[in-house]
């Protein structure tokens, strides 16, 4: 069999560069046995949001070496851009981490079924290469805390200085610097803004009024970058800064996170434990498989939290193009969720995997 591979869609911050695999292959006729088909070409593309990007990278690339006679391009372009494109009907596949309206998917006449393939937590990771932040039992270095209410101010520009009495009185022994925040978001149309905001309307109801949830917000101060990597490499360039990404952005860059106040009253950093007990929160509708959590309730719940959904069409004009697309997310929910965790995001619950697995089966039906 001979192939042509061309790869493209590079992901990049100053501490990582992301290839997504790019369709454009030359195959010679493999025999498909299930439908009695010949297959000469297989590819598919797809578009959306950049949470799940490193890890698509991970699973296109194995899958592609389990099954060479398939190729797969995912550009990491936003969730709102993901969505439009779906409704164009310019992709076979989308990502988002809020998942597709009602009104959204109306317009859909293929109709369309809504996958969570993984979870992750965003998290604010900031620039504070002077602080002496160190624990006062040991000697190594600790997460900022940053209480609800500071955290919250710091968004609306009512918080300014990295030396302000609020966040010194939440950081006892800690020498912050006399240093003005640069706040970092995004300025596409964001599903980790969407969550994001989502979760400040819940804690604060100034933000609610002011500002509300959505992919795209009236930011009150603030620079922004175009995606999880734009908004990285921002705070890695920007001394005093602090923005929020998905977390293996802020791990694959060496950035601290922020250990953030729960609605316990307890500061939790984002840890496999913290970000599965809030997940398992997270009751998914049998009819869409999408929902939130904007402010868990549990004691060791990290507060930020999604599930991030693949979209595909319910009805493919090319059958095959719809089950190697069903073969793909079959193969994501068992052998693709082992290099979940190693990556930094949580493998789904076995009755996740269920659930989506049941879903799943509806594509080119």
């Amino acid at each position: 069999m001979q192939q042509k591979i061309s790869i493209s869609a590079q992901l990049q911050s100053q501490g990582r560069v992301y290839l997504l695999p790019l369709i454009a292959v030359s195959l010679s006729i493999a025999s498909c046995t299930a439908n009695n088909r010949n297959i000469n070409r297989v590819s598919l593309v797809g578009a959306g949001a950049s949470f799940p990007a490193p890890l698509y990278e991970r699973w296109l690339s194995d899958y592609h070496q389990q099954n060479p006679n398939v190729e797969i391009n995912y550009q990491a372009i936003g969730s709102s851009a993901g969505v439009q494109q779906l409704i164009q009907g310019t992709v076979d596949f989308a990502a988002s981490d809020v998942g597709i309206t009602n009104e959204q998917a109306a317009k859909i006449k293929r109709g369309v079924i809504a996958l969570p393939l993984t979870g992750g937590s965003i998290v604010l990771a900031y620039n504070l290469t002077r602080v002496a932040h160190q624990s006062p039992q040991v000697n190594v270095p600790t997460a900022l805390r940053l209480p609800r209410q500071v955290y919250v101010d710091i968004f609306l520009g009512k918080i300014t200085n990295w030396n302000h009495p609020k966040i010194a009185t939440a950081n006892p022994g800690v020498s912050l610097p006399d240093l003005p925040i640069q706040v970092v978001h995004r300025t596409d149309g964001s599903g980790t803004t969407s969550v994001l905001t989502q979760h400040l309307s819940a804690i604060n109801p100034e933000w609610k009024s002011k500002i509300g949830a959505g992919k795209s917000v009236a930011w009150q101060v603030g620079i922004g970058g175009k995606g999880n990597e734009g908004v990285t490499a921002l705070i890695q360039q920007i001394p005093g800064a602090i923005g929020y990404v998905e977390y293996i952005y802020a791990k694959e860059n060496k950035l601290p996170v922020a250990a953030l106040e729960n609605k316990s009253g307890n500061y939790i950093t984002p840890t496999p434990e913290s970000v599965a007990q809030t997940l398992e929160t997270i009751k998914l509708p049998a009819n869409n498989l999408i929902a939130f959590v904007t402010d868990p309730t549990g004691a060791q719940s990290y507060p930020i939290v999604t599930y991030t959904w693949l979209l595909t069409y319910h009805q493919y004009p090319n059958r095959v193009k719809g089950q190697v697309l069903k073969n793909f997310v079959n193969w994501a929910l068992i052998e693709g969720q082992k290099s979940s965790l190693e990556l930094g995001y949580i493998p789904l619950s076995k009755k996740v995997v269920l659930q989506v697995q049941t879903a799943a089966k509806k594509i080119a039906e």
